[in-house]
């Protein structure tokens, strides 16, 4: 950083200390903006950086996400690319964020954007979805939180895991399972296998020990499993990630089947569909306009006119595991 930046950073940590909150947050503005203009992406980063971290230590969030939102606003226009330096600078100043600051959300979702944008996540990068989740719980904003978690790193699950299950604590004791397949079904539709499974065992650890809950444990030669017999949801999501591993369309078709009572009020019916096409190739069914259907009924039929088919989906065509880290 040069003395000249020093200097005109220095001043304005001054005017912030005397309380001039809307003289700085405008200077540093008027100063990035011109570093801006003349593409010096380097110094309008120090400027903007330095400045937020200021301002929101000081806990003027309004202020100081301002800078933020505008720190990645050069980022974009510099094509900056989500690396160490970059993302330590953003992650450092969100957990800088006061508590309720509603400007967090709208950082949190450009810094998604920038990172989907110039990064190798199309869904955006996993640690920034990670600490966005983390600080999220913390406030007590699960929902947001898990958006977040669900895209994160391998440490997600286990922040997950804790979310829910506080979560589930609040509610009624037969109400478990739907608590756990809030990680264990998104984590199976993003692809991610490993998170789900991990997610499952650590939800289902901390369940076993609630001292009135009955628990069977079922082993075979590929596998150990607790059996809930008061929860019956819960012993079909233990079976789906089995069932998953293996990739047998009929041994899915026999779950749902055999547990088809207890899923009819369970509201997964869609969840279950796209994992049932995603793992196992078991189509969906389409609505479609049934005149459509009978055109391309009649004219599908005639040689050398129509579109080549897709190809039927097959179990090979299942999602690896996201990579996590």
């Amino acid at each position: 950083m040069s003395n000249k930046i020093e200097k005109t950073l220095q001043r304005q940590r001054e005017k912030i200390a005397e309380g001039q909150y809307y003289e700085a947050h405008q200077q540093l503005r008027v100063i990035a903006s011109r570093y801006t203009k003349a593409q010096d992406w380097e110094n309008a980063t120090s400027i903007l950086y330095s400045g937020a971290q200021s301002l929101l230590q000081a806990g003027q969030g309004g202020s100081g996400g301002d800078l933020c939102i505008f720190l990645l606003d050069v980022f974009n226009k510099g094509e900056v690319k989500p690396d160490a330096s970059s993302k330590g600078k953003l992650l450092s100043l969100l957990r800088a964020f006061p508590k309720d600051e509603p400007t967090k959300k709208k950082f949190v979702g450009e810094m998604i954007a920038w990172s989907s944008k110039y990064g190798e996540y199309p869904a955006g990068d996993p640690e920034i979805h990670h600490v966005a989740g983390s600080l999220f719980t913390e406030d007590l904003e699960p929902y947001d939180a898990e958006r977040h978690l669900l895209l994160g790193t391998q440490d997600s699950a286990s922040t997950l895991s804790s979310l829910e299950y506080s979560w589930y604590e609040a509610d009624d004791s037969h109400t478990a399972p739907l608590y756990c397949a809030r990680g264990v079904l998104p984590y199976l539709l993003t692809g991610n296998l490993r998170a789900a499974n991990k997610f499952f065992l650590l939800f289902t650890s901390q369940l076993a020990k609630k001292p009135n809950l009955s628990t069977q444990n079922v082993s075979t030669k590929s596998s150990d499993l607790r059996v809930y017999p008061s929860l019956p949801l819960l012993n079909f999501l233990g079976l789906l990630l089995l069932s998953v591993e293996r990739g047998d369309p009929s041994l899915y078709r026999q779950l749902k089947s055999h547990y088809a009572a207890d899923l009819k009020d369970a509201n997964w019916s869609e969840a279950l569909d796209q994992i049932g096409e995603m793992y196992f190739g078991i189509k969906i069914p389409r609505q479609g306009n049934p005149m459509f259907d009978m055109l391309g009924s009649m004219f599908g039929g005639m040689g050398g006119g129509g579109g080549a088919k897709k190809p039927a989906t097959s179990r090979s065509s299942a999602p690896a595991a996201s990579r996590l880290d």
